[in-house]
């Protein structure tokens, strides 16, 4: 006697994520669509989103538009619940042209992408130190960027001061500037504007001075997680705090979704393209990828050009054989690349070798 046993087709989900709502679509295993709703972005809407997919069928996985911004919080419900998210790209213009642009067409469009299997990517964890890294960084880049700011406000403000203070401070370095500066004692006319002007240059002289202490905190806590986070990553020439930090957010907190480090290359943007054609076989730039890791790895190019002998070494052998130092800098990024990539590999949590292999 033969039985047969009857199993019920998975469901897809898809999500068109914006800051205030979430618009969610569900599509059976044909790709025939099978109901979407909008769903507002709070704890109990991530649950009602769930449970409403869910009510259609068993839910095989959930393609995800902006895993990284306003899908952030869905991503880590949905992993929470042990549901299979896919990173979607945004769908690029020609498709919009073609089949028009709403809310319910993208969740649909990013649905069908993770069913086909068009869209792969693993969204990042951000639910562990990494995380904490990347929210230390954000603060730390607008402070760096507001005391260069105020450095630039300050320096232009005194080209413009009343002769006899410009000539007191226009000889002094930037930190005897701010030092002096902080120091000013202006009298009570504020309408008089050599008053004025020595008012504004101490408070943006304090500012400066306020921003200086803030960064340094924000390194100090940055080096104890980095530290913690990568062990020896600190350790390779060249990489410091800032760029290390850069390079682990770049990778997340789940570095089992990179296969490789030729896909932590090609995450990079230092993983040369083809661009081979008949007779001739060439590469060309890679300009995709995160740049802000690919500058990481600039940085640390640079710094062992100058010091480290290897890499001096190596310039001069490949500027004998006809290169560039554009083409050398290339070509070293891609090493450093595999080189950090096998310095974090210790990090990674055990399950993570046989997938990352």
């Amino acid at each position: 006697m033969t039985t047969m046993t009857t199993t019920t087709p998975g469901v897809t989900g898809g999500v068109d994520t914006h800051g205030q709502t979430h618009h969610a679509a569900v599509i059976d295993h044909l790709g025939r669509q099978l109901g979407d709703h909008q769903f507002p972005t709070t704890p109990a809407g991530y649950r009602a989103l769930l449970a409403w997919m869910a009510s259609h069928g068993p839910l095989e996985r959930v393609g995800i538009e902006g895993t990284g911004s306003y899908g952030a919080e869905l991503t880590r419900q949905l992993r929470t619940a042990d549901i299979h998210v896919v990173e979607v790209d945004r769908p690029d213009r020609r498709s919009r042209r073609a089949h028009g642009k709403s809310d319910p067409l993208d969740a649909y469009s990013a649905a069908r992408a993770a069913l086909a299997g068009t869209a792969t990517g693993t969204p990042k964890a951000r639910d562990g130190r990494i995380e904490a890294i990347r929210a230390l960084r954000v603060a730390r880049s607008s402070a760096v960027k507001a005391r260069s700011q105020t450095t630039n406000q300050l320096k232009a403000l005194l080209v413009t001061a009343p002769g006899e203070l410009r000539e007191q401070l226009r000889a002094l370095s930037t930190t005897a500037l701010i030092s002096t500066c902080a120091r000013l004692r202006p009298t009570d006319d504020i309408a008089d504007p050599t008053t004025a002007t020595k008012t504004a240059l101490r408070r943006l002289a304090r500012r400066h001075a306020y921003l200086s202490e803030e960064i340094t905190e924000a390194d100090a806590e940055l080096r104890a997680l980095v530290t913690a986070a990568a062990p020896g990553l600190l350790a390779r020439p060249g990489v410091g705090p800032e760029v290390a930090g850069q390079l682990l957010t770049t990778l997340g907190d789940n570095p089992d979704r990179l296969r490789s480090e030729a896909a932590f290359a090609h995450l990079c943007g230092v993983a040369p393209v083809p661009a081979s054609s008949g007779r001739s076989h060439r590469h060309r730039l890679n300009r995709g990828g995160d740049r802000a890791a690919n500058y990481a790895l600039y940085v640390v190019v640079l710094g062992r050009l100058r010091y480290d002998p290897r890499t001096r070494a190596y310039a001069a052998r490949r500027t004998s054989e006809g290169l560039s130092k554009p083409e050398i800098v290339r070509c070293l990024k891609r090493y450093v690349a595999r080189e950090i990539y096998t310095a974090l590999r210790p990090t990674m949590r055990p399950s993570d070798f046989a997938q990352a292999a």
